[in-house]
């Protein structure tokens, strides 16, 4: 196939791939960005370590299915084609995330709410398991093959700038609800938290009327033309030894390292800095934001240069950089918002007090007061939460009191770049990733070979991460960094798995 046929609507296609892929990203990330809150609606609220745990595991859940996704919806895609797959599995996604935002809470339908949530969460599991694959197959068999890793990168964007949309729907949300803070805390964590799940539904249904518009892989229109399609695409993909061995060399040389680089750099970077850390809730995610804004464009910086130089020592450059420096980045992290050697918030000066009192829909009257301390150039928020029950007869629960800090501008700025150098990381072994993948397998079953090593990766040992690391800094409470040793194993492995066996010439034939 000659460039100048591949390359013929190139952009269109990227375009209409990208934004629901996009999309798709924002419904799976909202659920992970806003885990505090939801673990204070669909749990107990008498532990919130418990509740959090239990919040985190329902958000890992989600992606321990995605491999079950990629088998399922992989087989589809070779079967029946790539537009008509990926398009079911946006549908199946984006009413998904617009079903979280309508279940009752905790305190309204008991067990039954962390129930539909998890079921929820697996849909979206599933769907997304289909997702990536079929985007970055359609893509990448567009594209010209000296170009193939600049042309994907487009794709790799969309996984980080879902989670920057989901972020800024969030804090835009939280600041349009009210001016007055301690009555927009309060009104964001009882039901605002429910719209940024509710407007997916008007974002999926824009992509899905621009991705009706698509037409099918060339590549794979060609395949079906001549009769060639794949009739048992699972037994092709993993019962053939030689495609087998590829699967598992895509796995535990590549993506497993990948994913939880992926996952460390953003999601656990965040977690870290507002559980930890205990920044303040928007300064927590605009740090991230920023981050995420500067970072981007090295996605399509790094898989650029995939194309001249090879995609495997860029991804273990990746890898190694984030094994050798993660302990020191994070420990700098913790040691900017480290109040140890301040004045402790009982003798700071307090110069602000805001109290409200918001009636819920479910006849509760929560009490929110805010007060602020300031010392040594470091503001320190208390809010505390008593919740009373006005007609239910209910007793009157432990007030919830948290602490927050909102660092200064210095300081603020030093926790953006070393964010940005985690997310650097990320688009060392993420950028290339995709057209790494798709010049592993044949065309007739590639969408089913190459999702489920990705989703293997990327799902069960990159989206474990932020749990396993949390559930570790609840057990060696000493160690604020111990949860760093998992993704430090791991990418460890991988790197020297992918460092021996993994080949770094870069496959301009894919078409068989």
């Amino acid at each position: 196939m000659s460039n100048e046929i591949s390359t013929k609507g190139i952009w269109k296609v990227i375009g209409a791939s990208s934004l629901g892929t996009l999309i798709e990203w924002y419904d799976f990330y909202i659920f992970g960005s806003l885990a505090v809150v939801i673990a204070n609606q669909f749990f107990p609220k008498t532990n919130p370590t418990a509740a959090l745990l239990s919040t985190l595991a329902t958000f890992a859940a989600g992606f321990i299915v995605r491999p079950f996704g990629a088998l399922v919806f992989g087989r589809l895609g070779d079967l029946i084609g790539r537009k008509y797959t990926f398009l079911l599995t946006l549908v199946l996604m984006g009413l998904s995330t617009f079903l979280i935002g309508c279940i009752p809470n905790y305190d309204s339908i008991g067990f039954l709410a962390p129930i539909l949530v998890l079921i929820l969460r697996l849909i979206q599991g599933l769907a997304l398991g289909g997702e990536y694959g079929g985007a970055a197959t359609y893509v990448a068999e567009h594209a010209p093959a000296n170009r193939r890793g600049y042309f994907t990168s487009w794709i790799q964007t969309t996984a980080t700038l879902g989670l920057f949309i989901s972020l800024g729907v969030i804090l835009l949300t939280r600041h349009l609800l009210d001016a007055d803070q301690a009555k927009s805390i309060a009104k964001f964590n009882d039901w605002g938290w429910r719209i940024p799940f509710l407007i997916s539904i008007v974002l999926v249904i824009v992509s899905i009327y621009i991705r009706l518009k698509m037409k099918e892989s060339p590549m794979y229109a060609k395949l079906k033309s001549e009769g060639k399609t794949s009739i048992n695409p699972l037994k092709e993909s993993f019962g053939h030894k030689a495609n087998l061995k590829m699967v598992l060399l895509a796995l535990f040389g590549a993506t497993m390292g990948q994913g939880v680089v992926w996952y460390t750099g953003q999601f656990y970077a965040q977690s870290f800095i507002e559980n930890v850390c205990k920044v303040d809730f928007d300064q927590s995610r605009t740090i991230l934001i920023w981050a995420i804004l500067f970072a981007t464009p090295f996605f399509v910086v790094f898989a650029s240069l995939s194309d001249k130089i090879g995609r495997k020592w860029i991804m273990i450059a990746g890898m190694l950089l984030a094994v050798l420096s993660y302990n020191f980045l994070f420990t700098q992290l913790y040691n900017i918002a480290d109040v140890k050697d301040r004045i402790e918030i009982t003798a700071m000066k307090e110069i602000k007090t805001t109290t409200a009192v918001i009636k819920n829909s479910n006849d509760t009257l929560r009490k929110v007061a805010v007060k602020t301390f300031y010392e040594d150039g470091m503001s320190m928020t208390q809010t505390k939460i008593d919740t009373a029950y006005s007609t239910s007869g209910k007793t009157t629960l432990k007030p919830t009191v948290t602490i927050s800090k909102t660092i200064n501008s210095s300081d603020y700025w030093k926790m953006v770049a070393i964010v940005f150098i985690l997310i650097l990381y990320v688009t060392m072994v993420y950028g290339p990733i995709a057209a790494f993948l798709v010049e592993l397998f044949p065309t007739k079953i590639r969408y089913t070979s190459m999702s489920l090593p990705y989703h293997i990766g990327n799902g069960v040992f990159g989206g474990l991460t932020p749990f396993i690391a949390t559930l570790l800094t609840t057990i060696y409470t000493d160690n604020k960094i111990v949860g760093l040793m998992y993704p430090i194993i791991i990418a460890t492995l991988c790197m020297i798995i992918g460092a021996i066996y993994i080949s770094n010439k870069v496959n301009k034939e894919v078409n068989a």
